[in-house]
C-alpha cells in the first residue's frame, strides 16, 4: 500500500510527524538505498526500503480490536482442517491478520471479539480473571426452582463443579422458555452441557455481553471496532 513517507516514518514510531519531516529535509531519511529530501513522496510499505540514519525501519503492526456478532454455522478459529467457515472469513476486508479471543460453538451466535493484540487475548482468556460472559438460551421446557437453585450453586461437569451462574427467565411458553445465562468460566460447550444436564437442552444460544462489552443492535455477520473506551476498558481488567 503506498503512503507518505513522513506518516510512514511516524506511524513506526521513529518519530512525531512532523519531526519526521525535518529528518527528511535534513537528508537523515533513505529509501531503497537513495537519500530522499523531497517531502510529500510516497512509499510502497510493503516493498521499499527505509532507512533513518542508515537503520533499517520496520513499520510497527497496527493493533485492531473488533466485535464480531458471530453466526451459526461458523467455527471459531483462523482456519479449519475440514474447510468449514471460520470467523476470519467474516473480517478479511480489514486487511490485518486478527484471530479469535477464546471460543464460541460451531452453532452458537453472538458476541465474539478478534484481535491481533496477544497480550490483551492472554488477559481475557485466562481464568484467573473470571471474565463474566451472557447468554440469551432458548431452552425446551420450563426449568423447575431447583434446577435453577443448580445454576446458582454450581454444575458438576466433567468431575468439577461448576462457579455460580447466574439464570433469570424472560419469556417462555409453551414450548420453548427463553432464559438470560451469564457464567464465568469458558470450559467447553459450558452453557449447554449445563442446561444438558437439568435435562433441557439448548435450542439457540446467542452471546450478548463479555464483561460490561454488549453485543447491541450488530447484525449477524457484520462486525464494527471496538470504540476507544471499550479497549480501555478490556486492558483494565
Amino acid at each position: 500500500m503506498e503512503i507518505r513517507l513522513q506518516k510512514y516514518l511516524a506511524e513506526a514510531g521513529v518519530a512525531s510527524r512532523r519531526k519526521s519531516e525535518e529528518l527528511i529535509l535534513n537528508g537523515n531519511v533513505s529509501v531503497n538505498g537513495e537519500v530522499v529530501r523531497t517531502l510529500g513522496i510516497k512509499i510502497d510499505d510493503e516493498k521499499d526500503e527505509v532507512k533513518v540514519n542508515n537503520k533499517p525501519v520496520k513499520q510497527q503492526e497496527k493493533l485492531v480490536y473488533l466485535l464480531l456478532n458471530k453466526p451459526e454455522g461458523y467455527i471459531t478459529a483462523a482456519r479449519d482442517q475440514f474447510k468449514r467457515p471460520c470467523v476470519t472469513d467474516l473480517v478479511k476486508k480489514v486487511g490485518v491478520r486478527v484471530f479469535p479471543v477464546g471460543r464460541l460453538d460451531y452453532d452458537t451466535s453472538g458476541l465474539l471479539i478478534l484481535t491481533n493484540d496477544g497480550d490483551l487475548t492472554y488477559k481475557l482468556t485466562h481464568p484467573k480473571f473470571e471474565i463474566p460472559k451472557t447468554y440469551i438460551a432458548k431452552l425446551f421446557g420450563k426449568l423447575a426452582v431447583g434446577d435453577e437453585l443448580k445454576f446458582k450453586r454450581g454444575i458438576m461437569l466433567d468431575g468439577k463443579m461448576t462457579k455460580p451462574a447466574n439464570i433469570k427467565l424472560i419469556e417462555g411458553g409453551p414450548k420453548y422458555y427463553t432464559y438470560e445465562i451469564t457464567i464465568k468460566e469458558g470450559r467447553n460447550r459450558q452453557v449447554r452441557r449445563m442446561c444438558e444436564e437439568v435435562k433441557h437442552p439448548v435450542a439457540t444460544l446467542k452471546r450478548v455481553k463479555m464483561g460490561e462489552i454488549e453485543l447491541g443492535d450488530l447484525k449477524k455477520g457484520s462486525f464494527r471496532e471496538l470504540t476507544e473506551k471499550e479497549i480501555n476498558y478490556l486492558k483494565s481488567i
